[in-house]
């Protein structure tokens, strides 16, 4: 009965089904279920589609490049926000003191000798150090100054007219209450013989000692008032508003010394910008040798140093580096196998290489002691502010090169 339904259902909507198809090219049913036995279908073929022919092709001779192309090499210039600040140590006699010449650091506004973004402002500064007491000193560095090891102010004499100093660093170590105790009195005699002894900027560095160091420093600020004295320095420990009193009201420079950190680094200057102008802040974030800690040491300058030309106003002050840390690393100065080779030169290379990495880093300020080492570094900084052009021509001898 159902089939005969089915065959009745589909008898009465097969021509309607046909008459639409037949007027549309295509027709969507939706619920129909079509049962078919056989179904055939068939494909008619199309167009043939002519095969043209093309004549084959001439092979294409390559030649061998017998020169390269010459084009002239534009390094992309870059402009930083950011900027060095100037600052200036040492005061002649028309800014109040008493100094042949007066010496200026900072002021980069690109990378370390990136002579391409822009020029040298201020070369770097190397100021000899100087203690004023006989200390222990490696071998290779007391041969040069055993003659004058005992008198501060002779010895200051000496790095100048003899090793070409234009800076001294006369390091207070006797003030030390576990040492001798010198007092401030005496301590800023000992500053005077220096200043009448040479006609060059000074720097004065204390003991670490916070009390002694503050009680020492106003005495020597203000015997040398208008000097523009280089005090070494001034810690986040130490009472930054007493500290700081003197060295305005006298006219001197300040070394921020803090250890390896960038937060601390700008915890001090910001500090400091409450009771000093920025030009009178010279930053030291502490140098560790070579072998043992060079690389922190570079790091943390080169950053501060980045930081400060994208445009961070607490970091922007010119760096300083107490490259004798050097001589403390006992490959410096240490009687060693052979193949390590002799101290007495060992000690002056390694005191140059920490050099000449920090430079690179972005110092302006060195504390040195050996003379062939500040000689290396000086001959460098000449060179690579020379303006002049390399051997192109022998650059490729560096793979057989034999030292």
């Amino acid at each position: 009965m159902a089939e005969k339904e089915d065959v009745n259902l589909l008898a009465r909507i097969g021509p309607k089904l046909l008459e639409l198809l037949s007027k549309h090219a295509e027709i969507e049913l939706e619920d129909i279920e079509i049962n078919i036995g056989d179904l055939e279908i068939s494909f008619q073929p199309g167009m043939p589609v002519p095969v043209i022919s093309k004549p084959p092709m001439a092979p294409v001779k390559k030649e061998k490049p017998s020169v390269l192309l010459e084009v002239e090499f534009q390094p992309k210039k870059t402009t930083y926000p950011g900027k060095i600040i100037e600052v200036e140590l040492g005061a002649t006699k028309k800014d109040g003191g008493t100094r042949g010449k007066t010496l200026t650091i900072g002021g980069e506004t690109a990378p370390p000798y990136y002579l391409f973004d822009s020029p040298i402002v201020n070369t770097p500064v190397i100021s000899f150090d100087v203690f004023d007491m006989k200390i222990p000193l490696a071998k290779a560095v007391k041969d040069h100054v055993r003659d004058v090891i005992e008198d501060p102010a002779e010895w200051a004499k000496k790095s100048v007219e003899k090793f070409g100093a234009e800076m001294v660093t006369l390091h207070l170590v006797s003030i030390d209450p576990l040492i001798k105790d010198t007092s401030p009195s005496k301590a800023a005699k000992t500053v005077e013989n220096v200043l009448q002894a040479v006609d060059v900027p000074i720097s004065v560095g204390g003991c670490g000692d916070t009390a002694k160091d503050l009680k020492v420093f106003q005495k020597i600020a203000e015997v040398t008032s208008g000097e523009r004295v280089f005090f070494n320095s001034i810690t986040l420990e130490q009472n930054l508003e007493k500290m700081t009193a003197f060295i305005k009201k006298y006219g001197h420079v300040v070394l921020a010394f803090t250890q390896m950190d960038m937060a601390q680094a700008r915890e001090l200057n910001r500090k400091l910008y409450a009771y000093l102008p920025k030009q009178d802040i010279v930053m030291d974030t502490t140098t560790a040798a070579l072998g043992y800690g060079l690389d922190y040491a570079f790091t943390v300058m080169e950053r501060n140093r980045l930081a400060a030309l994208m445009g961070d106003t607490e970091l922007n002050h010119p760096l300083a580096s107490g490259t004798t840390n050097a001589w403390a690393a006992r490959e410096a100065w240490m009687k060693m196998a052979p193949e390590w080779g002799p101290r007495e030169l060992r000690g002056p290379m390694w005191e140059t290489v920490t050099a000449l990495t920090l430079l690179l880093a972005g110092v302006d300020y060195f504390m040195m002691m050996h003379p062939a080492a500040v000689k290396t570094l000086k001959d460098v900084i000449k060179e690579l502010t020379s303006g002049r052009k390399g051997a192109s021509e022998r650059i490729e001898e560096w793979v057989s090169i034999s030292i």
